[in-house]
């Protein structure tokens, strides 16, 4: 239906290649909208502390695609949203392989409505569940997206 693209570039630079050596910092480069981002492993992995990691992103990306759906569904649905914030929180775990994976991803979703029709905590439920059910990258990750 649609094409997603990226480029990424990373250079070692002075330093050595030995694991703890070699430089994580790379940079995200969006054709579509021109924006670069700096990204790098997370701290714990050997990474810059002010870069976007790929947990975070994948965190983000993924909060990002709920409240988009949300609000088309919010806006469908005769609700007017004047707010909405969320501090997305993913945990890497260990799998059952032993490996580390981005296991789960719990949005903290807070809406405020605006104009006559306000939606009930069932309402709201109900809305959230469909934005999780609709949404296309819930849809592409085995990683349990949730909602508090």
């Amino acid at each position: 239906m649609s094409e997603h693209l990226a480029t990424l570039s990373w250079q070692r630079g002075e330093s050595g290649f030995g694991y703890k050596e070699y430089p994580r910092t790379h940079l995200w480069h969006f054709p579509r909208s021109g924006q670069t981002v700096k990204a790098a492993a997370a701290p714990a992995y050997l990474g810059a502390a002010d870069c976007v990691d790929p947990e975070e992103a994948f965190t983000a990306a993924l909060s990002s695609c709920h409240l988009l759906t949300f609000l088309a569904i919010a806006s469908m649905s005769g609700y007017v949203v004047e707010t909405y914030d969320d501090a997305p929180a993913g945990y890497l775990e260990k799998g059952e392989n032993g490996k580390p994976w981005l296991s789960r991803v719990v949005l903290h979703p807070k809406v405020t409505f605006s104009g006559g029709k306000q939606p009930s905590p069932e309402d709201l439920e109900t809305l959230h569940h469909k934005a999780h059910v609709e949404c296309f990258l819930a849809n592409s990750v085995r990683t349990a997206v949730t909602w508090e």
